[in-house]
């Protein structure tokens, strides 16, 4: 038995809105000034994403990342090459971000094509990580592989002994872009009439022309 139902929980969201009037000419203009309320707002962890992507054999996987970058025509993100992230978009590129702003009632939905960074672009973010996730980053080189925690453990006192400053960019580590085909900007409104504005691109290969729809909620 649940200690508490979910049925029972209930947000009643205040009048704010959503107009097209209002909107930015293109959505990672639009994605700016909305990330720059979030971080207004205090948000834990504003530019925390829901990554969505899928395996081989349709199976679909989520999993919470980091922005690290965005705009004017992507949104960036870094991990393990051999993590199982990486490995669905090496067979199937189209994948899902979501920021989900509750505290400020909003979210973002983004739909699009992941493809990998240079290892050029992948280093210059790497310099400017912090020392131990630099080790980090080796320590769990078969990242979503079955681990002991002593064992991590130790691979990290390895390396940092290895490692007293700077650290090399590991080969199986370096970041992703994702080309946006259709970004969606969700604002809580009362009674559930939430407003739903989503720039769609009609074709994939103008990156700069997009159409703005209203969607029912």
């Amino acid at each position: 038995m649940a200690l508490h139902d979910p049925a029972d929980l209930r947000k009643f969201y205040e009048d704010a809105r959503l107009d097209e009037g209002g909107l930015a000419a293109d959505p990672l203009s639009q994605f700016d000034a909305w990330f720059a309320d979030a971080v207004g707002a205090e948000l834990p962890e504003p530019n925390a994403m829901i990554l969505a992507t899928v395996n081989g054999d349709g199976t679909p996987s989520t999993r919470t990342v980091l922005l690290k970058g965005y705009g004017p025509e992507d949104f960036r993100f870094f991990t393990n090459h051999g993590s199982r992230k990486a490995r669905a978009i090496s067979g199937d590129p189209r994948v899902s971000l979501l920021f989900p702003w509750h505290p400020i009632r909003r979210q973002v939905i983004v739909e699009g094509i992941a493809e990998r960074l240079s290892r050029e672009e992948s280093a210059a973010y790497f310099r400017t990580r912090p020392h131990g996730s630099q080790l980090g980053a080796w320590a769990s080189e078969h990242q979503s592989a079955v681990v002991r925690r002593e064992e991590l453990e130790s691979r990290y006192a390895e390396l940092a002994r290895r490692w007293l400053d700077e650290v090399p960019l590991p080969d199986f580590w370096g970041g992703y872009r994702v080309l946006p085909v259709s970004v969606e900007f969700w604002q809580g409104r009362p009674n559930r009439l939430h407003d739903r504005l989503r720039y769609r691109r009609p074709d994939p290969a103008e990156l700069d022309k997009w159409v703005v729809e209203r969607l029912s909620p």
